[in-house]
C-alpha cells in the first residue's frame, strides 16, 4: 500500500466501516460510492475496513481498488449464531479496526465513521483524539436503542444506559455528526448535527413500464399485478400486514407478491404463506447483483416497506430512494408520522397504512390494480422527488462541502 506521507500535500480522509467494495450490503455500498466519488474530486481517500465480505468471501488486507486504499483487518469470525458470538466479533473488530486507523490516521486527517460495527464511534474518538484528527460519524442507525428496540437482553438496563452515556460522548467529541434522517438528527445530542439523505444509483436506476420487462417473464409474473418487496427482511421489519392483506385478496389471482432479497424472517414468511395456502401468490428471489438492481426494482407494479414504529428515528430505511428512482408507487407500513410516510405524503407517491391495518393495505392495493394510471402518476412523482431533492450528485455535493469546510485549518460549520 502507498504510504500516508506519498499524499501529504492533498486533502486526506479516512473512513472506516466493517465492509467496503466489493461487498454489495446497504453500508458498503454507500461507504464505496463517497470514496470513489472523492477520489475522482482529487480527494486521498482510505478506507478501513475486515477482511471479509457480509457472505463471508475472504478478501486481501491491502488493496487499491479505482484509487481507493484499503487496508482490511482481521474480523472475529465467531459469527452471527447467537449473542454471545456477536458480541466477541464486535470486541475484537472493534480493536481491530481502532489499530488499523491508529495506524494510517496523521494530525489533519478528517476521519468518517459508519455505525457497523454499532458503536464504532466510542473507541474511534479516542483514536482521533489522540492523533489530533477531525471526527465525523456518519449515523446510520442509533444504538443501543435499536437494540433496546428490538428486545436485545440486558440492553434496556444499566449496561443499555452506560452505552448510551458513552455514545453521547463521542458523538458531542466529534466536530460533525450526519445523520441520514430529520427524525434521527432530532435525536442526536448537542448543535453538532446536519442531515445528509442517503442516496440510489439514480443514473443507472430508471423508471421501466413493469410490463417491458423481461424479468417478469423469466420470474414467471406475466401480466399480473405485482406487489414487490426488495431488500432485507429483518428484525426491524415486519411482514404480518401485508400477509393478511394477501389472505384478504385470496379471491383476486390476478394479484401476486414478489420478495427479493433475504433476512432474518424470510424463510418464515415463506412457512407462513405456505402454510396459509398462499405458496402460489408468493414468488421469492435472492438477492440481485447492483447491475441488475435497476431491472428488479421496476419489476413490481407497487413495493411495500416497513419499520417497526417504535424504531423510528433509529433507523431509516434505505430502500424508498431505490424504489423512487425507479419510478415505482411505494406503500410503506409502519408509523403514519413517521420520515418515509412524511416523504411519501408530501410528494404523493404512494400510501401509508399503521401496522396491522391489513385490510387497508388490501384496499390500496386493489384501486392501484384496478386503474394502473393512478400508480404511473404516483411512480412519477416518487422520480421527480429524486430528481428534486435526493439525487446522487446532490449528497455527494453535500458531502464534498462538509468535508472541504472540515479539512481547512479554520474549520466551522
Amino acid at each position: 500500500m502507498v504510504p500516508p506521507e506519498a499524499d501529504a500535500n492533498r486533502k486526506r480522509v479516512v473512513l472506516v466501516n466493517r465492509y467496503f467494495a466489493p461487498d454489495h450490503s446497504a453500508t458498503s455500498q454507500m461507504l464505496s460510492d463517497l470514496a470513489f466519488h472523492l477520489v475522482s474530486i482529487g480527494w486521498d481517500v482510505c478506507v478501513v475496513a475486515c477482511n471479509d465480505t457480509y457472505d463471508g468471501e475472504a478478501l486481501p488486507a491491502e488493496e487499491v481498488i479505482a484509487g481507493v486504499r484499503v487496508r482490511r483487518v482481521r474480523s472475529g469470525g465467531f459469527g452471527r449464531g447467537n449473542l454471545v458470538s456477536r458480541v466477541i466479533d464486535y470486541l475484537v473488530l472493534y480493536v481491530a479496526l481502532a489499530r488499523g486507523v491508529l495506524r494510517l490516521l496523521r494530525s489533519g486527517d478528517v476521519l468518517v465513521v459508519m455505525t457497523d460495527p454499532p458503536l464504532l464511534s466510542i473507541p474511534l474518538c479516542l483514536v482521533a483524539r489522540w492523533r489530533k484528527a477531525v471526527l465525523v460519524n456518519w449515523l446510520q442507525d442509533l444504538y443501543p436503542e435499536v437494540a433496546s428496540a428490538l428486545g436485545v437482553p440486558f440492553v434496556a438496563g444499566p449496561l443499555g444506559r452506560a452505552l448510551a452515556f458513552l455514545r453521547d460522548r463521542s458523538l458531542q467529541a466529534a466536530r460533525v455528526n450526519v445523520a441520514i434522517g430529520e427524525l434521527m438528527r432530532a435525536r442526536l445530542p448537542g448543535s453538532n448535527s446536519v442531515c445528509i439523505h442517503k442516496w440510489a444509483d439514480d443514473e443507472t436506476i430508471q423508471p421501466v413500464v413493469p410490463r417491458e420487462n423481461d424479468l417478469r417473464a423469466e420470474w414467471g409474473l406475466g401480466e399480473r399485478f405485482v406487489v414487490g418487496y426488495s431488500g432485507n427482511l429483518g428484525r426491524a421489519h415486519e411482514y404480518e400486514t401485508v400477509l393478511q392483506a394477501a389472505v384478504l385478496l385470496r379471491d383476486r389471482p390476478e394479484i401476486v407478491f414478489l420478495f427479493v432479497g433475504g433476512g432474518h424472517y424470510v424463510e418464515e414468511l415463506q412457512v407462513r404463506a405456505h402454510a396459509l395456502g398462499l405458496s402460489d401468490r408468493f414468488v421469492f428471489q435472492a438477492y440481485q447483483p447492483r447491475d441488475r438492481l435497476g431491472v428488479s426494482l421496476n419489476a413490481p407494479d407497487v413495493h411495500w416497506l416497513s419499520l417497526r414504529p417504535e424504531l423510528e428515528g433509529l433507523i431509516v430505511p434505505s430502500k424508498f430512494y431505490g424504489i423512487a428512482a425507479a419510478g415505482r408507487p411505494l406503500i410503506a407500513v409502519g408509523a403514519l408520522d413517521g420520515e418515509t410516510a412524511r416523504l411519501i405524503s408530501c410528494s404523493r407517491c404512494g400510501a401509508s397504512v399503521g401496522s396491522g391495518d391489513s385490510a387497508g393495505f388490501a384496499r390500496i392495493v386493489l384501486e392501484l390494480a384496478q386503474d394502473p394510471a393512478v400508480g404511473g402518476r404516483m411512480g412519477a412523482r416518487a422520480r421527480a422527488l429524486i430528481d428534486q431533492r435526493f439525487a446522487r450528485r446532490r449528497a455527494f455535493a453535500g458531502w464534498a462541502d462538509l468535508l472541504d469546510r472540515l479539512s481547512a485549518s479554520d474549520a466551522r460549520l
